[in-house]
């Protein structure tokens, strides 16, 4: 049917998986592309505070923070092909802007605009896959997805270093912005309206159907309810509240560790800027392998469960593979730190990062896809106001991280976060399991289905 994109070809559901893959990509490289190349940056644009510096790079987060807030529920208004694509552009524009700033003020400012343009994808993209997928398929496309926030900080530092080497910092942000200016185009070619409501209404519109059928209520009046949306969930939905705190968790602890980077290869392992960004590599290979995992083990264990469960879906079928992942983060989080500070060979580090970010990638992924099935016409403002917090962790988290590791240095200090994931982040997977249901069962709008 028209109405509803699940029924569209295959094919034509996995090429826009991919485009919309592809702007979740860009924005989070563009966050962290421009880490290694701080120090040059701060010192052609005057600024002198550490602390200046450090938010020039983290600043982009604050938007990624607040854009979904209001991005969600419009997309959820007009629909999502002309929310991303809009927004994308708006990103494009103001990175390039970023490239030509003159002064800090300029920068920061650039940034935070083109962060909110940057956010539509974070806030829009998991709403198209539960458009696209049934919950049986999702763990696939969620799995592909998924991997734009977490491959971002990996792919933008190894780039960004060789960058900052053989040309200028300024080519951080142009080259970034071609390859969203690819992306654009592609999206005009593939990227299609899946918002069921819109298309029921715009085929409402071509049938000739009353204003009144087409239009139920005002646009306006529309905007207005959606846009309370995020908000309200996140103040009286307990279970948004509690994936939003995990998520922050996970998010802080990545963006605290990420910041330790550049000051461990370069001052510790003596790495050229260049050869210490390939480092992220073991980042990135964590998060490409945990999520081809979870994208298989996710969806057959869904089925599995279902089947037990009298052929009924419930979203907690999504929380077993976290039983194990998030035991990986502490013991990623103590191989690194200790590795570190015995100055061992440089890929012990490395092996401590790759079971850091396995874990992370699998914990991400479920409960995304958890608060997708929970919330599925409401996807976007569920996504959205989970990522509230989560956004805050890794703008406000790294800025005190210097002060950290200078007190407790790499061991203890990435102890303190081991020991912290241990408390928070490896009971919480059975708390979703046992008590997920009944948080959900509080709310009209995520109802066991």
């Amino acid at each position: 049917m028209l109405t509803n994109p699940r029924t569209w070809p295959r094919r034509r559901k996995w090429n826009m998986t991919l485009v919309v893959a592809s702007f979740t990509l860009i924005p989070p490289i563009s966050s962290s592309m421009v880490a290694p190349a701080l120090s040059t940056m701060a010192s052609d644009l005057k600024i002198t505070s550490s602390v200046e510096s450090q938010l020039t790079l983290t600043i982009f987060m604050l938007s990624f923070a607040i854009g979904p807030l209001f991005i969600a529920p419009i997309s959820e208004t007009i629909g999502r092909a002309p929310v991303l694509l809009v927004c994308n552009m708006i990103y494009l524009l103001w990175n390039l802007g970023c490239g030509l700033a003159r002064n800090k003020v300029e920068m920061i400012c650039f940034r935070v605009l083109a962060g909110i343009g940057g956010s539509a994808p974070m806030a829009v993209g998991g709403a198209v896959i539960s458009d696209l997928w049934d919950p049986e398929d999702r763990g696939k496309a969620v799995g592909i997805y998924s991997l734009g926030p977490l491959l971002g900080p990996v792919i933008g530092p190894v780039a960004g270093g060789f960058i900052a080497e053989r040309t200028t910092w300024r080519w951080v942000f142009y080259a970034t912005s071609i390859v969203s200016g690819i992306s654009e185009a592609l999206g005009f070619l593939f990227l299609r309206e899946t918002y069921a409501p819109v298309l029921a209404r715009r085929h409402c519109e071509k049938a000739d159907m009353s204003a009144a059928a087409a239009h139920p209520e005002p646009l306006s009046k529309r905007l207005q309810q959606a846009l309370r949306r995020p908000f309200y969930f996140l103040v009286t939905q307990p279970i948004i509240l509690v994936v939003s705190i995990y998520l922050a968790y996970i998010f802080g602890v990545m963006y605290l560790l990420i910041s330790t980077f550049p000051n461990v290869w370069t001052k510790i392992y003596g790495e050229s800027i260049g050869i210490g960004g390939l480092n992220y590599l073991s980042l990135g290979i964590g998060c490409i392998i945990g999520a081809q995992i979870n994208a298989r083990v996710n969806d057959a264990l869904y089925r599995r469960l279902k089947k037990r469960n009298n052929n009924k879906a419930e979203p907690e079928f999504r929380v077993p593979p976290m039983f194990v992942s998030s035991a990986c983060i502490p013991i990623g989080l103590f191989w690194y730190g200790w590795s570190v500070q015995a100055r061992v060979h440089w890929i012990m580090p490395n092996i401590g990062i790759f079971i850091f970010a396995l874990g992370t990638i699998i914990c991400m992924q479920c409960m995304q896809i958890y608060v997708i099935d929970s919330y599925t016409v409401n996807a976007a403002s569920g996504l959205a106001a989970t990522g509230l917090l989560r956004s805050l962790a890794a703008f406000g988290i790294p800025l005190f991280a210097p002060a950290m590791y200078d007190a407790l240095e790499y061991g203890w200090g990435n102890s303190v976060l081991g020991f912290a994931s241990i408390a928070i982040g490896v009971p919480a997977p059975f708390m979703f399991w046992v008590y997920g249901k009944r948080l959900r069962e509080t709310s009209k709008f995520a109802a066991s289905k």
